[in-house]
């Protein structure tokens, strides 16, 4: 347990069914309401949630936080096989997650890749997830443009990529220190053509969307929230979609959300 809002606590691992070491941060008082926080594409549980003030102020509303690196990511192992990383293969880690800190039920903070997941954890989960704020989270599959094999060019030979998206992706994954490249590709072609979010398989439980102002996806976002029954939406001002989650305003929405009783 750690109460201290300004040091992250150290991981402690849990092992998934096919035997990836998952990196896992606990915040608080076990004894609160607890908040699964899962991060985005090439960032990290710590990078995502805890530098961002969003432990800090979940703690403050009375939050118990576990966080998560998702494997490939952070203190996490990084496979290099597309095979793990399958849709259904990062759940079954948020569901041995849960299992591992004996937790029945949660509610569920996703940014991007991790909105991602929080939408399909949502459905198969539906007993254990009692609500979830989806931040990025477009509707069908942004990961089809990318171009595997120009980034696995570019990784092992140096070659330029010419493809915006895709140079947009490598430049953000070499951003933070420790991310492995081939282990974040090899993610984006486990993830093609899988199940995707789309009005015909939406979740039960309340949802909150939320999106920044300047983010491309900010249309497909909201329309994704209209067409879920329980969703909402929040446009997060003045963000785009790689710094929304540093936004105050996102974080009091969402925590306001996360402690509603409806």
């Amino acid at each position: 347990m750690n109460t201290n809002t300004r040091i992250a606590p150290p991981h402690r691992f849990v092992y998934s069914p096919d035997g990836v070491n998952l990196a896992t941060y606990e915040f608080g008082d076990p004894a609160d309401p607890t908040v699964l926080a899962v991060h985005g594409f090439a960032s990290s549980a710590v990078a995502n949630w805890h530098a961002t003030g969003w432990t800090r102020d979940l703690l403050r509303a009375g939050f118990h936080v576990i966080a998560i690196d998702q494997r490939g990511h952070g203190l996490s192992d990084k496979p290099h096989s597309p095979s793990a990383y399958t849709m259904d293969t990062l759940v079954a880690d948020v569901q041995q997650v849960l299992d591992a800190y004996l937790l029945d039920e949660v509610a569920y903070a996703g940014y991007s890749l991790g909105a991602r997941v929080g939408w399909q954890a949502a459905r198969e989960l539906e007993g254990r997830v009692t609500r979830a704020v989806l931040g990025g989270i477009p509707d069908g599959d942004p990961l089809t443009r990318f171009q595997i094999a120009d980034a696995r060019a570019h990784i092992e030979h140096g070659t330029e990529v010419g493809d915006r998206l895709t140079g947009a992706y490598l430049t953000m994954a070499r951003a933070l220190p420790g991310n492995d490249l081939e282990a974040l590709v090899a993610l984006v072609e486990g993830m093609r053509g899988g199940p995707q979010p789309g009005p015909d398989n939406a979740p039960s439980q309340p949802l909150l969307f939320a999106t920044g102002s300047e983010d491309r996806i900010l249309v497909a976002s909201r329309a994704l929230a209209e067409a879920t029954p329980a969703g909402s939406f929040f446009e997060i001002p003045g963000r785009n979609h790689f710094n929304a989650p540093t936004s105050r305003a996102f974080r009091d929405a969402a925590i306001a959300f996360l402690g509603a009783t409806d």
